[in-house]
């Protein structure tokens, strides 16, 4: 099988969402971190790529790529630094298995970047 592990050039941590009860009749909602280390790839999106998005009804600004078994979710959130002390924040709209487990494809939106000091 054909590895795709030597194009992961960057390294991402996953925080998924987890509500708990806020003991007024709602809830609350924090990102709990799932894993810190995370070889990743992260590129622009081809139109077919936004095109397919868009029909599922999500929008993309970014597509990547990491291993089969990694452990990322639609809903979780991906944040890197982008290699010029500015941490990057995607939010995984999808994730696709391809039929050959050679990697797990994700959709991502990307919030606005912010200084790497400011985001906790």
């Amino acid at each position: 099988m054909v590895s795709i592990a030597h194009h992961l050039n960057r390294i991402l941590s996953v925080y998924r969402p987890s509500t708990t009860d806020d003991g007024y009749g709602g809830q609350d909602v924090s990102l709990d971190l799932v894993a810190g280390d995370l070889p990743a790839k992260v590129d622009q999106p081809g139109a077919a790529e936004q095109e397919i998005a868009a029909q599922w009804g999500a929008t993309i600004t970014h597509v990547g790529y990491v291993l089969p078994g990694a452990d990322v979710l639609r809903g979780d959130e991906l944040r890197g630094d982008d290699g010029y002390g500015v941490i990057e924040v995607f939010r995984v709209q999808y994730a696709i298995r391809p039929s050959q487990p050679r990697y797990l494809k994700l959709g991502l939106f990307r919030r606005q970047a912010e200084p790497a000091n400011e985001v906790s």
